[in-house]
C-alpha cells in the first residue's frame, strides 16, 4: 500500500474515491455533501454503520469519537464497504483535536490492519485493488497542518502495522510449513534484511548444554527438533536494554495429556508469542528506538510418541529447580521458565514474556483482551496505558499469596499445574515467577495473548484467525519509553 500525505485541501486532491468519516453521528460537518441522500438512506452516522456511494464515488463511515481506536475501526469499515471495487486510490482528510499526528497514525494502522488477508493457501487469491492512499493534511475543521510530522506518524504507522501483519502471517501458517527449524530460518531471513538486527540459533545440543530439561522435555516426541532463537539488536548509545521472551509452541497436541480434538484445530495459534517477540525487534530497529532490544524464543512441538514426556515425569530446569509433570498440556510454562532463566543472563532493565499461555485467562477476560500480570505495579500501569494508545485492550490479573500453595508438589520443588481448576492464567504467573531472580522480579511482565491471539470471526479491524497480539502494544510502550526519555533530559 502506497501512502501519500498530501499538504493541501482535500477538495484539490484527485483521486477515484473519497472517504468521510461521519463523527460522533453529526451530520452537518462541512465534508458532508450528501446529506439528503444520507437521510434517504436511513444513514445516521452510527458506530459501523457505512454509506456507499458508488455514483458519486464517496463512502462515509461513522465514528463514535476522535480517538485513535475509534479511527481505526472507521476507516477499516469504510474500506470493507468498497472491498470489491474497482478503485485504484482513495482520499481522506485529518480528523484530529489538534495533535494531527496521532490521528493520522490511527487513520494509516486501521487501513494497513484493516485490509490484511490470508489467503497463502488458496487456490483464488484475495484481489484488493486499491493500492494508493492520499492523505491530506486538512482537518475537517478546514484547518490545514504541517506535513512533515503527519508523513512522519504514517511512516511510523506502515511499520507498526506490517510487523503485526508479518506475525499475523506467521500464526496463520500451518504447523508443517511453521515448525521450529523453519521458524529459526524465518528469524534468520528476517535479521538479514533488517539492518542492525542479529540472529544465533541453539539447536537441541545447545539446550542440553544449556541443562533445559524442562524446555527439551516438551519436545521429546516430535520429530521435529526444538530451536532456541536469539535476535538482538544493540544500536550505539542504548538508554535500556529490553528483552522479550516468546513462547513458540509451533504445535500443540497436548501430548499424552492429548487435548480433545476440537481443541487442536487452531494449535497452530500457540507460536503467537513467538511470532510477536520476532517482530516487535523487527519495529524496534526499523524504528531505531534507542534501546537495546533482544527477543528470546523458545520453539518447539508438544508431540505424542514411545518417547515423550510424561504425567509424574520429574523434570529439572535451567536454574536447578526440579518440576513435578502432573499434565503434558501444561508445556508452555515449560518452555518459558527455561528461556525466561536464559532472557536474565542478558541483564535487561525491563523484561517481558509473551505466550497464549492459558484459557483460563480467556475465561476471565474475554477473547479480545490480553492479561498483564507482574509485582510492580508503576510497570504494569506503564503498560496498561501504551496498551491502550496501540488500540490493544489488556486487563491485570491480581497476585493471590493463597494461590502460591497450589503449586506445591510432595517429590519436587514445584509442579506444572495447580491443584484447583480456579485462577489457572494466575497459577500458571505464579508458575513462571519462580524462575524470576528476586533481584528481577520487578522488572518483568507477564502478558498471556491466549485470548486475542486467534479468534476465529472478525473483530474491530481485525480478521478472523491471527491478530497479531502484543507486538503493537509493546512497541507502543517502547516508543512511550523514548518519550519519557526525553522529558527527562
Amino acid at each position: 500500500m502506497n501512502f501519500e500525505v498530501i499538504d493541501t485541501k482535500i477538495d484539490e486532491i484527485q483521486s477515484d474515491c473519497e472517504i468521510v468519516l461521519v463523527v460522533s453521528k453529526e451530520l452537518k460537518h462541512r465534508w458532508i455533501k450528501d446529506l439528503d441522500t444520507l437521510k434517504t438512506m436511513g444513514f445516521k452516522g452510527n458506530s459501523k454503520e457505512t454509506a456507499f456511494l458508488p455514483h458519486k464515488n464517496i463512502v462515509y463511515a461513522g465514528v463514535d469519537s476522535l480517538e485513535s481506536d475509534d479511527i481505526r475501526t472507521a476507516i477499516s469499515n469504510a474500506l470493507k464497504a468498497i472491498k470489491n471495487s474497482n478503485y485504484k486510490s482513495i482520499k481522506v482528510g485529518l480528523y484530529t483535536e489538534n495533535c494531527p499526528p496521532i490521528n493520522a497514525r490511527a487513520l494509516a494502522e486501521g487501513i494497513l490492519l484493516g485490509t490484511y488477508s490470508f489467503d497463502k493457501y488458496k487456490s483464488k487469491k484475495d484481489d484488493f485493488s486499491i493500492k494508493g492512499i492520499k492523505i491530506s493534511t486538512e482537518d475537517y475543521n478546514g484547518k490545514i497542518y504541517a506535513q512533515e510530522s503527519t508523513q512522519k506518524a504514517v511512516e511510523e504507522a506502515q511499520i507498526i502495522s506490517e510487523a503485526t501483519n508479518a506475525a499475523k502471517d506467521i500464526v496463520n501458517t500451518t504447523p508443517f510449513d511453521m515448525t521450529p527449524k523453519k521458524l529459526a530460518t524465518y528469524a534468520q531471513k528476517m535479521a538479514k534484511e533488517t539492518d542492525g538486527v542479529e540472529c544465533f540459533i541453539g539447536d537441541e545440543k545447545f539446550l542440553a548444554k544449556e541443562k533445559m530439561g524442562a524446555f527439551l522435555a516438551v519436545s521429546r516426541a516430535s520429530s521435529e527438533k526444538p530451536r532456541l532463537i536469539h535476535l538482538s539488536y544493540k544500536p550505539k548509545n542504548a538508554k535500556k536494554r529490553f528483552v522479550f521472551v516468546g513462547k513458540g509452541l509451533t504445535y500443540d497436541s497436548g501430548g499424552l495429556s492429548l487435548k480433545p480434538s476440537e481443541h487442536m484445530v487452531t494449535m497452530k495459534s500457540d507460536k503467537s508469542g513467538a511470532a510477536a517477540a520476532i517482530n516487535i525487534i523487527r519495529a524496534a530497529a526499523l524504528l531505531k528506538l534507542p534501546f537495546e532490544v533482544h527477543s528470546i524464543i523458545g520453539a518447539a512441538e508438544n508431540m505424542i510418541g514411545g518417547n515423550a514426556y510424561k504425567p509424574d515425569d520429574i523434570l529439572i530446569a535451567r536454574n536447578g529447580k526440579s518440576i513435578e509433570v502432573r499434565n503434558t498440556d501444561a508445556e508452555g510454562r515449560l518452555v518459558l521458565a527455561d528461556c525466561l532463566d536464559y532472557a536474565q543472563d542478558l541483564k535487561p532493565d525491563l523484561f517481558f514474556d509473551l505466550a497464549t499461555l492459558t484459557g483460563a485467562c480467556v475465561v476471565a477476560l474475554g477473547e479480545y483482551t490480553s492479561g498483564v500480570m507482574g509485582h510492580s505495579s508503576s510497570l504494569k500501569h506503564s503498560f496498561a496505558k501504551a496498551a491502550k494508545k496501540s488500540g490493544e485492550l489488556t486487563g491485570s490479573l491480581p497476585f493471590n499469596k493463597y494461590l502460591k500453595k497450589l503449586l506445591k508438589s510432595s517429590i519436587a520443588d514445584l509442579s506444572n499445574i495447580s491443584t484447583s481448576r480456579y485462577g489457572g492464567a494466575i497459577t500458571a504467573w505464579l508458575f513462571l515467577d519462580n524462575f524470576i531472580k528476586e533481584e528481577n522480579k520487578d522488572k518483568w511482565l507477564h502478558l498471556d495473548i491466549a485470548g486475542p491471539a486467534y479468534v476465529e470471526k472478525d473483530w474491530g479491524y481485525n480478521q478472523c484467525g491471527a491478530s497479531g497480539a502484543g507486538v503493537r502494544m509493546c512497541v507502543y510502550w517502547m516508543k512511550e519509553q523514548t518519550l519519557e526519555n526525553k522529558e527527562h533530559k
